[in-house]
């Protein structure tokens, strides 16, 4: 079952320590990513980075006296920038799942 690894020479700890190094660095690439949602023909438009920060929030003039049409269309908006930011996680933790194959090598004789 533990065929070429060495369980003298394997090191939780380095494991652990790469691991948070590989998220921490996943992480600041994924917060420099911006991500934008339209809705009602770009009559609202919502930006957010990697860290799902609402950076920024456009609103149509012609809206601002409809509040009915303005709710929809941020919840619209709101909804459709949420499902982005949680694709971009699953992609992150994917990627770094992924990258867990470079770990492998740790305690091999």
């Amino acid at each position: 079952m533990f065929d070429g690894i060495d369980l003298k020479n394997l090191n939780l700890g380095d494991m652990l320590n790469k691991f948070q190094d590989m998220a921490k660095e996943q992480q600041e690439k994924s917060s420099q990513n911006l991500f934008t949602a339209k809705a009602g023909g770009g009559m609202v438009e919502i930006s957010i980075n990697g860290n799902s920060e609402v950076v920024d929030l456009k609103i149509d003039d012609s809206l601002l006296e409809d509040k009915d049409s303005l709710q929809i269309l941020l919840i619209s908006c709101m909804n459709d920038i949420i499902k982005q930011s949680e694709e971009n996680k699953k992609r992150m933790a994917m990627s770094l799942m992924g990258n867990l194959g470079g770990l492998g090598n740790l305690g091999q004789k």
